[in-house]
Parts: structure tokens; C-alpha cells; sequence
């Protein structure tokens, strides 16, 4: 099922009277999710990933804009009757019933020409058991299951309706970090084996770039960029991508373009060729975008090492550097040797792994080298 969002807005009455006016929560979206992807919606708290999430669902009405499931108009069409799943991060699990009386539950309460039998809705419910590889505790209360099994059985509640689209909001943040890993590798096989539209909510951008075919990523209401998640980390539009992607974060210094040349404090780390003209910059450079080079242009307060088996962190410092942590994290092959009795250490920059932001607008600069 294709979704489209069209001049998609949300404004929430400000609860400061003092300041007045409204609170933009999604602002102005405008755009597509494809049939059968797994689409992600990422950025940090308070961007309006959710309330996106619930306008697709029907839990909050828009106030500007359309929301179309393929060619259907459903704006004004109540949640129940848009054909939706959905799984929160709260499990929402009925303690006293079975997990199969929870998955059959709202098989229930379907009325018409969709009400099921009860060897019908027993079908359905072994068969959603089984896709979410829990059909071995259908006769389990909740407290008899694990963070992960009581994931997997809320899924496989949203799923026994054949929903047109499934929406996942932050369904792993309950859950250890390996539990997160396995339950995000379940989703993932489950989208493919269904092939439903899913749109899965986060702020955890590993989660996002490891199982999504399209990632959005947005800030304080609106979209800043989409695209398939490789796309996005190599090619960002702007600083807050670059930043909000990455791990370890990506490294931003002061800098300027100058003489043909693009500077990263005093040191000039590359010839380019651009034609935004001479100004000040921001410069970002990925960990993985620098080259131990004892005579590289770069030059910069040696730290420590941190092993990381087939890799090494470089930790570093530099009068131009302003990330938050005040340490360059550059990430070199474990074959490289660094001596350590050294206070300096060089670097070379790969130029793909190398972005230029506008000081003013944050905006990429884009050049040639």
C-alpha cells in the first residue's frame, strides 16, 4: 500500500500563554512512501516523528494537508477504519488473557461482513503466532514472557487483522541492547515476509539505517532529508544530517575556503574548487574519512588509542574541533602503528568522507577537488 503525505500539518495550541500562538508539530510534509518498504522516521525527541505516525493512523486529525493510501483519501477517515496496525513502545499487552486471547482480541471485535467465525480467528491467530515464532506460547500470560516474547506478541496482534499498513512506534526501546538487536532483525524478516508497508518510528539511527529501505530524517517538525539510509550518511544535505548520523558522530571543525584551498583551523587540508567564493565554514569529517599520514596536512594533538579489534580509534585533539566531546575520533585499519611517544599525529583526509556546511544557513557547500 503506497502512502502520501501532501502539505501534511500539525499545530497543537501553545500551553505557554504567554508566548501565544501554536506549537508546529509536523510541519508542511510532502512526500511518498513506496508499496511494501520498510520506511523509517528518525530524529531526535520532540522532531514530530510520533504525531506523523499518528496522523498516518488516524489517532490525531491533521490541520492542513492530505493523507492518501494509494488512491483513497483517508484524511478524514476514522483510525479504524483505515486498515492500520500498530505496535507502541509500551507492549499494552491485557495481563489477565492468554497471549492468544491478547492476538485474538481484535479479531473480536470486528462486526459486518468482517466478522470471523471462531475456527477463522483460531487460524489467523496460530498464523500470526507463527510468523513472530511464538506459536509455542499461545496459552502464557504476559508475566510469563519476556520483554522481547511480549514484543513479538503485541506485532502479532497488529498483524492478525492483515492491516494495509503496519506503524511501529519506538517498539524496541523497552528492551536490552540484545534483545533490540534480535527484535530489529525480527521486524525486519517479518516486513519481508509480509510484504507490508511499515513505517517504523525511532531515534536510534542504527536501528533505522540497519533494516530500513527509506529513512526520513526530521527536526522540529519538518523533513530534512529522505532517502535509502547509505544514500543519506554519504550524501547529506545539511549539518544537522551529517551530525545526527554516524556512529562514532561525525567530526566538525571551524574552517574556511580560501585561495583555492579548504582549511581546517591553520591547516590547509585540500585543494578545491567550489563557487560559493571565500567565507567561513564548517568542516565535517567522518571517523572513518582520515589517513595516518606522518606527513599529512592535518595536523593534531595525540591522544590515546581505543582497540576495536579489526579497527583502531585515534583519539585526538584540535584548536579548531567542536564537537561536544572535544576529542577527534578517527578510525584507521588495526594494521596501522602509531607511537604513542609522539605528541602530534598527521592525518590525510579521504575527500568523499569530507563536507562543507555554510557557517550561516548549515547548508552543504558543494565542491570539487
Amino acid at each position: 500500500m503506497k502512502i502520501v503525505l501532501k502539505n501534511l500539518t500539525k499545530k497543537f495550541p501553545n500551553r505557554n500563554k504567554k508566548q501565544g500562538g501554536d506549537v508546529i508539530a509536523v510541519n508542511n510534509f510532502d512526500f511518498e512512501i513506496p508499496d511494501g518498504k520498510l520506511v523509517g522516521l528518525l530524529g531526535p525527541s520532540g522532531c514530530g516523528k510520533s504525531t506523523t505516525l499518528n496522523l498516518i493512523s488516524g489517532l490525531e486529525k491533521p490541520t492542513e494537508g492530505k493523507i492518501f493510501f494509494g488512491d483513497d483519501d483517508v484524511t478524514s477517515l476514522p483510525a479504524q477504519n483505515r486498515g492500520v496496525g500498530l505496535v507502541f513502545q509500551s507492549y499494552a499487552l491485557y495481563p489477565h488473557l492468554t497471549v492468544f486471547k491478547n492476538i485474538r482480541f481484535p479479531l473480536e471485535n470486528l462486526r459486518g461482513e468482517d466478522k470471523l467465525s471462531k475456527e477463522e480467528m483460531e487460524k489467523r491467530v496460530k498464523e500470526a503466532a507463527a510468523l513472530v515464532q511464538i506459536d509455542e506460547l499461545l496459552e502464557r500470560k504476559p508475566s510469563e514472557l519476556s520483554g522481547g516474547q511480549q514484543q513479538r506478541v503485541a506485532i502479532a496482534r497488529a498483524l492478525v487483522k492483515a492491516p494495509r499498513v503496519l506503524l511501529l512506534d519506538e517498539p524496541l526501546s523497552n528492551l536490552d541492547a540484545r534483545l533490540r538487536l534480535q527484535t530489529r532483525e525480527e521486524i525486519r524478516r517479518i516486513q519481508k515476509k509480509t510484504d507490508i508497508t511499515t513505517i517504523f518510528v525511532t531515534h536510534d539511527q542504527d536501528e533505522a539505517m540497519s533494516i530500513c529501505d527509506l529513512i526520513v530524517v526530521m527536526k522540529s517538525g519538518e523533513m530534512m532529508q529522505m532517502g535509502k539510509p547509505q544514500d543519506v550518511y554519504d550524501d547529506p544535505v545539511n549539518l544537522f544530517v551529517a551530525k545526527f548520523l554516524g556512529t562514532p558522530p561525525i567530526n566538525v571543525f571551524e574552517g574556511k575556503i580560501g585561495n583555492g584551498g579548504l582549511y581546517i583551523g591553520k591547516d590547509r587540508v585540500m585543494d578545491i574548487k567550489t563557487s560559493s567564493g571565500d567565507k567561513e565554514v564548517f568542516v565535517a569529517v567522518r571517523p572513518e574519512g582520515f589517513i595516518l599520514d606522518e606527513n599529512g596536512p592535518l595536523k593534531c594533538e595525540l591522544g590515546r588509542l581505543e582497540v576495536m579489534g579489526r579497527d583502531v580509534s585515534i583519539v585526538s585533539k584540535h584548536d579548531a574541533l567542536l564537537n561536544d566531546s572535544g576529542n577527534i575520533r578517527s578510525i584507521v585499519n588495526s594494521d596501522n602503528t602509531v607511537d604513542l611517544s609522539l605528541s602530534h599525529v598527521g592525518f590525510s583526509l579521504k575527500k568523499h568522507k569530507v563536507f562543507v556546511f555554510d557557517k550561516e544557513t548549515e547548508e552543504r557547500i558543494r565542491f570539487e577537488v
